[in-house]
């Protein structure tokens, strides 16, 4: 059973591609007591992803589980409920992007799913996104879809987070409970 338990039960960062968002988050996390759980949202599928992921695996080091979940993240979260000292996710735009492939049903559900078990989970949460909303209009409708559903996503879940921070060039800026 975890004793120590920080002052946020959910936080997310937000930030660019390379931002430094994921090293603040698990900076964050190891703050708090193990085991850890780095909940994975992307697919090794090519070898260039591959690679990314056995870096990311080896800067966490040994004091981290790592679970793989493209798409039922609502359902992962529920599992590893009391099982860990902390969870992070990284990320949340891979993930909506693994669920804009699939039917629009399942995008819809997997969304209500996440927002619904969030608030009933005791283990403190860090999620991890990729802010898009800053750039041009997407030309194709594919892509403006993924910006709007990641800019209500980042909208929805910032509202129930306690700690907020949008990371830039490393830097965090704290939005709300920092």
């Amino acid at each position: 059973m975890i004793v120590a338990t920080p002052n946020w039960r959910l936080a997310l960062f937000v930030g660019g591609a390379k931002s430094g968002k994921s090293r603040l988050a698990q900076k964050l996390a190891e703050e708090l007591p193990e085991p850890r759980l780095y909940l994975a949202t992307g697919e090794a599928k090519d070898a260039e992803m591959q690679a990314r992921i056995r870096r990311h695996q080896e800067d966490r080091g040994p004091s981290w589980q790592t679970w793989e979940e493209p798409l039922a993240l609502g359902r992962a979260l529920a599992q590893a409920e009391g099982r860990f000292g902390v969870i992070l996710v990284d990320c949340l735009t891979m993930w909506l992007s693994n669920l804009l492939a699939r039917d629009e049903a399942e995008l819809a559900s997997e969304r209500q799913q996440l927002a619904a078990v969030l608030p009933t989970l005791n283990t403190p949460v860090i999620l991890v996104s990729n802010e898009v909303g800053w750039g041009i209009v997407p030309a194709n409708p594919l892509a403006r879809r993924f910006r709007d559903e990641a800019g209500g996503l980042h909208q929805e879940l910032a509202q129930q987070a306690d700690l907020v921070a949008l990371v830039v060039c490393g830097l965090p800026v704290f939005l709300k409970g920092g």
